[in-house]
């Protein structure tokens, strides 16, 4: 049976175990970047081998950068007393689009989910309530998704922060449920901050 070349599958095997990618839409990005354009080909190769060696996670709020502190975090304008808690670097995007937030953030790379085996230690969390604990905050907006994972995080977080002292809020809801936040509109996204309310 004829297959196509070692190098060529390789690629293909690559290509698939991205999020979303199939083994079809991975054979035909494979075909389009060696068949259409090869410069393209060696600017993609460029590209991911820099990004994977110079991106990082801040060390402060655990979004993506270069070097130790992430442009949020560095700027002396930021709002430091109110804290946005999100799951994932794309809802720091989406926020920063609306322009409204002025504090800062923090990314927990995950969400309490126990049927997927997903629990505390699968976040950010230890480092969220030390860096609640160290003062200065006094209000921690829950901005998670509002999916049943999303829900369950919120609930969690408001719990393991209702002892130390600070507001905790939660995105009002007009986010679409089982919505990913990273995927709503600006207006949503503002009226949503607008809307916040404290979790009892």
């Amino acid at each position: 049976m004829i297959a196509y070349p070692a190098s060529l599958q390789r690629l293909i095997r690559e290509l698939s175990k991205l999020p979303s990618i199939g083994e079809k839409s991975a054979t035909r990005l494979a075909y389009h970047i060696i068949n259409n354009d090869r410069p393209t080909a060696h600017s993609l190769a460029k590209a991911l081998v820099e990004s994977a060696a110079a991106v990082t996670f801040c060390e402060q709020c655990f979004f993506l950068c270069e070097g130790t502190r992430c442009a949020i975090c560095a700027d002396p304008a930021r709002e430091n007393s109110i804290l946005c808690v999100v799951e994932k670097p794309a809802d720091v995007i989406a926020f920063e689009r609306i322009g409204e937030f002025k504090g800062q953030y923090h990314v927990l790379h995950g969400v309490w989910a126990p049927l997927r085996g997903q629990g505390p230690e699968s976040m950010k969390l230890a480092e969220l309530l030390a860096r609640v604990k160290q003062g200065g905050v006094r209000e921690v907006i829950l901005g998670t998704s509002s999916t049943v994972e999303g829900d369950a995080t919120a609930l969690y977080l408001a719990r393991a922060l209702s002892d130390l002292g600070v507001v905790t809020t939660r995105l009002a809801q007009g986010i679409q449920k089982g919505g990913e936040l990273e995927y709503a509109d600006e207006l949503t996204l503002s009226r949503a901050f607008q809307g916040r309310s404290a979790i009892r």
